[in-house]
């Protein structure tokens, strides 16, 4: 028998906000937090913008002994999973650890850090070379870093499609509650891609913003003006228990997950496919898997790159899944506030999910002054909107044609 699953947990450092109060804070204050590259010299792009974590100390959060033995991209992984036991009053000494999971997405991984150390050895050869760098430079870093920081046996992955990761190790931790091969799963996803190379690859295709001379309102997703997402970092992790178990040891549930679905479009690389097909599947199997109907979905968190394609695309598809209601349904798109954290964003967007359902109010999509003709959708302009939410669905696509979604509700 499938068991119900619920969210007792959040760990968030994302540039808005750090944990769950500076997150939420940060979302009502209703401003972004892209600014002119700090990190390096972003002078040779076409970009010059990024949402960094600029209030973030890694020493406030981990030990100097640790944390030298990761990268930064292990470090937020490690540092959000930390918060969100802590967030969910998950006491490990008394749990079965070997039914105590771990499940991230990333686009990148440690590409960023293996970028510094390839300038160390072209400068000065092997020996310049840090010792970690075979340890932190693939993906599952996250996840196993995470398992043997909590000392947990259980399921562990980390998966690397694009855009979407963090969502889709979100949706997979789920199914392993609810289909009872762990009791609980640590999931989400962590990005540290702000390094020369990484970001200017993406400078180099022409995805993102070149609003230069005003950062803060350049991530603009729906509006007719957008022109490309803005890079960001952070990470964000969920813990998901079954709601039974949850409610017996009084843990506060922030939200039910209710269902997944994934699909690919097998188009083209970067586009998504326009007829917005395989993206509007995704969302129906989440719904099916969920067992909700479209007409029972109060809200949509959007992918909403920002990017001139992806917008009007996720319009159609959203069209298409919720009918007549389309129009009247809110969406938002977040990414204006906190950047497009790669494999991250979903996470983050999943946590944002959860809270508007436990609190109430959804965000408003930031920096849409004059929305698309062809994303004619109810937005959440301005202020944000108080909504008594029951039931959400959260996008997120990436390259390749990746599409997923998670449905969920009051848990």
């Amino acid at each position: 028998m499938k068991r119900r699953v619920v969210v007792t947990g959040i760990g968030a450092l994302t540039p808005i906000g750090l944990e769950v109060e500076g997150l939420w804070q940060g979302l009502h204050e209703r401003r972004s937090a892209v600014r002119t590259v700090t990190r390096f010299d972003p002078s040779p792009f076409r970009s010059h913008m990024a949402a960094e974590l600029r209030d973030f100390t890694v020493a406030d959060h981990l030990e100097q002994k640790r944390a030298k033995r990761l990268d930064r991209y292990g470090q937020l992984s490690v540092i959000a999973a930390r918060m969100a036991l802590a967030d969910a009053g998950l006491r490990l000494e008394a749990e079965d650890r070997e039914r105590v999971g771990t499940m991230m997405g990333t686009a990148l991984g440690g590409v960023g850090y293996a970028e510094e150390q390839l300038g160390n050895y072209l400068r000065e050869g092997l020996r310049a070379v840090d010792a970690t760098l075979a340890l932190a430079v693939f993906g599952g870093a996250a996840s196993c870093n995470i398992a043997i920081e909590l000392g947990v046996h259980g399921p562990n992955s980390t998966n690397a499609m694009s855009c979407a990761s963090g969502t889709i190790a979100i949706g997979e931790g789920f199914r392993q509650v609810r289909d009872g091969y762990a009791d609980v799963m640590v999931c989400g996803g962590a990005e540290a891609p702000l390094a020369p190379l990484c970001y200017g690859a993406f400078a180099l295709i022409r995805a993102m913003s070149t609003r230069n001379d005003d950062p803060a309102r350049a991530s603009r997703p729906f509006d007719k003006d957008r022109d490309g997402f803005v890079m960001g970092e952070g990470a964000a992790v969920l813990v998901l228990e079954s709601r039974e178990r949850a409610m017996a040891r009084g843990a506060r549930i922030y939200a039910e997950m209710m269902g997944f679905g994934t699909t690919n479009d097998a188009h083209h690389m970067t586009a998504p496919r326009p007829d917005g097909s395989q993206a509007a599947r995704a969302m129906r199997l989440a719904l099916a898997d969920a067992g909700v109907a479209p007409g029972e979905i109060d809200y949509v968190n959007a992918h909403g790159s920002a990017t001139p394609l992806n917008d009007p695309t996720e319009t159609l598809a959203i069209k298409q899944v919720l009918g007549e209601r389309a129009r009247t349904v809110p969406v938002s798109g977040t990414k204006g506030y906190h950047g497009h954290a790669l494999g991250a964003s979903g996470a983050i967007e999943a946590a944002i999910c959860a809270l508007a359902l436990q609190r109430r109010w959804v965000p408003p999509t930031v920096n849409l002054d004059a929305p698309d003709d062809a994303c004619d959708l109810d937005h959440v302009p301005a202020t944000g909107r108080e909504l008594d939410v029951q039931r959400v669905i959260s996008n997120s696509f990436g390259f390749g044609g990746i599409n997923a979604a998670l449905v969920m509700g009051v848990g």
